[in-house]
């Protein structure tokens, strides 16, 4: 079964914009990826200040192979004069999960 990779992002109120807009314009960054299933940002409505950036993938390879090529050259590219913008996020965590059970919608 898949694996599914949760990226929670602490993100200060006055960052959240920036935030969204950076994953709005990363469009396509991800969905060309070789084993790449499925791709979620999840903004929170109360009690944190997480976002979760769910992906799931067929296997640990496919994810680690997007780590170490399209992920990790989209994350050293700079802005004007060469600049890395200042990351949207005060913290990061990983959490890895296997998939293990699912269901669909009913005559999905």
């Amino acid at each position: 079964m898949s694996i599914v990779k949760i990226n929670a992002l602490t993100v200060p109120d006055e960052q959240r914009e920036i935030l969204e807009k950076r994953f709005a314009s990363r469009a396509g960054a991800v969905e060309n990826s070789d084993g790449f299933e499925w791709f979620e940002l999840l903004r929170p409505i109360e009690g944190t200040d997480q976002y979760l950036v769910y992906t799931r993938w067929r296997d640990e390879a496919s994810f680690q192979a997007w780590m170490e090529g399209p992920m990790k050259a989209a994350h050293q590219g700079g802005g004007e004069g060469g600049d890395r913008p200042k990351p949207a996020a005060s913290g990061s965590s990983v959490w890895s999960f296997e998939v293990v059970q699912q269901a669909a919608p009913k005559g999905a």
